[in-house]
């Protein structure tokens, strides 16, 4: 995802300058390409390391760098192989990605049409279509990209990786336009996770939430997200995790009021890159920090939006936590770590996902158990996939700012939102920000969190409680515990190997047992 960071830099560069729009996605690749920052430069038939099936890209140039597909235009890639003593051009990999007359309604059958539609001649037996036709006949695995509309892009495109397919049968028939053009059926090889077909599904579920099956709940949040959050159990027969006040606020031991305040802005309408007028841009080290989508351009110590006291309006770019989440979520029972939560939608690196709501509260006033705690860790990593050294920046390792551990910590047990179920990864998808916009309290500040890489639908969202929250979360303390001397993501895995039942870990030989599901209502 490194390619995604640099191009959001890149992009952020040229608002200020405010000068001829650029493709930031080729000039992006075309940087990473000379700093030889690429996976996977030979071709090769069959699987690519690194890409799983299911994983989603928004631009041609991305396959390129790690492998995937090499054309940056044409569809079809090809490369000469070996069949015992005999070479030919066979396809290793082709996109659908909708230029031609494709038919894709089936997960698991492909019918594609061959390359070079002028609208003046017959489609020519040579380059991709002619490996296409050698590949029906040396049966050999094929990687098929198929591609979505971008719903938050009007002219945007998704390109979904749907796994390994094989072409069963070739014809030649009248196109549109009246000149004849080669037609390739591929079938999808068996035994492979989902890929188009878990976007069909959640495009259904979608236009019609009835549809969705094994739903315990409608919506968990009772009309207080913007989407309504399903609670679904397609594991056993549990009804839903304990009761809970369901809030999108973070409810501070005093009162706002009497919180310092911050200051605001004069933008008349909305804040602009380059503005350096905007005391709102050099809160944020100089750079508004979204782009004019809303997306996160990279991670900082603290994020200052803009607050009451800015005269700009409620439409400002720098108005995006505040807004709350605009994502499809459902709560979903997982095989082994108790509740946790996905997305129907595709989430975009960058992109916000939501806040950790519930009660501010002090350390010493926690009592008992409280599986729901967040806690800032001690070390807070801002390298999210950039390096600045590619753009002639400053490292980040130079820099002297140092993130401090923050003294808020967030009590989700009584009352809390989404964020309470998202469960911990070595390996995350998501990351925090400590984010100010109602007050001015830096110690204080919103817990939101965003995209760390691009994630598909039904994908489980997680994230790195780190060391000091991991102890807290699974109600281990260095203190008490002190043969536990390893990393955290070893204490953390020791604990989640044995079992977790909705953050309700018990480091035991016996198993915990979870209240059934008495009720959740919204504040």
């Amino acid at each position: 995802m490194m390619f995604d960071a640099l191009r959001r830099r890149l992009m952020q560069l040229d608002e200020v300058k405010q000068g001829a729009k650029q493709q930031h996605n080729l000039k992006a690749g075309s940087i990473m390409m000379s700093a030889e920052l690429r996976a996977n430069k030979n071709k090769r038939i069959g699987e690519v390391p690194g890409v799983e099936v299911g994983d989603m890209f928004y631009f041609r140039i991305e396959m390129c760098l790690v492998g995937l597909n090499s054309q940056s235009m044409s569809g079809i890639d090809y490369m000469s192989a070996k069949f015992g003593n005999e070479e030919d051009p066979v396809a290793i990999s082709i996109v659908s990605a909708g230029v031609y007359e494709n038919t894709e309604d089936d997960p698991d059958v492909l019918v594609y049409t061959g390359q070079g539609m002028s609208g003046k001649d017959d489609q020519k037996l040579e380059r991709g279509n002619l490996a296409l036709e050698r590949s029906l006949h040396r049966g050999n695995q094929i990687r098929v990209v198929r591609s979505v509309r971008d719903l938050t892009c009007p002219t945007g495109k998704i390109y979904i990786y749907d796994g390994l397919y094989k072409i069963r049968e070739a014809w030649v028939e009248k196109g549109k336009t009246g000149f004849n053009v080669f037609k390739h059926k591929l079938l999808r090889e068996p035994g492979q996770p989902d890929g188009i077909a878990v976007w069909k599904k959640t495009e259904k579920w979608r236009e019609n939430p009835s549809s969705r099956d094994h739903v315990i709940l409608r919506d968990i949040s009772y009309g207080a997200e913007s989407k309504p959050v399903c609670l679904v159990n397609e594991v056993d027969d549990e009804k839903g995790p304990s009761h809970f006040n369901y809030t999108t606020k973070l409810n501070y031991r005093n009162s706002l009021s009497s919180m310092r305040k911050m200051q605001g802005c004069n933008c008349a309408s909305v804040c602009l890159p380059g503005d350096n007028n905007c005391s709102c841009t050099h809160r944020n080290a100089g750079d508004l920090p979204y782009s004019a989508s809303g997306i996160l351009v990279s991670r900082m110590p603290m994020l200052y939006e803009c607050n009451d006291s800015c005269t700009c309006s409620h439409n400002c770019r720098n108005r995006v936590v505040q807004k709350g989440s605009q994502i499809h979520f459902e709560v979903f029972k997982t095989g082994d770590r108790g509740w946790g939560l996905r997305s129907w939608d595709p989430i975009r690196a960058g992109t916000f996902i939501c806040e950790y709501a519930g009660e501010v509260i002090d350390r010493n006033s926690i009592i008992g158990e409280d599986d729901y705690i967040f806690e800032t860790p001690s070390e807070q990593n801002l390298r999210w996939n950039y390096a600045p050294e590619l753009l002639g920046e400053p490292s980040l390792s130079d820099s002297s700012e140092t993130p401090k551990q923050l003294p808020i910590i967030i009590s989700a047990k009584r009352t809390g939102n989404i964020a309470r179920f998202m469960n911990h990864s070595c390996s995350p998808n998501v990351f925090w920000q400590p984010v100010l916009y109602d007050h001015g309290d830096e110690g204080y500040p919103h817990i939101a969190f965003f995209a760390i890489k691009h994630i598909p639908p039904m994908t489980e969202l997680t994230y790195d409680y780190g060391q000091s929250q991991g102890n807290v979360q699974l109600g281990i303390t260095m203190k008490q515990q002190g043969a536990f001397s390893v990393s955290r993501c070893h204490v953390i895995r020791l604990a989640f190997v044995r079992m977790r039942m909705q953050k309700r870990v018990f480091i035991a030989e016996s198993i915990g047992i979870v209240p059934n599901f008495i009720g959740i209502t919204s504040i």
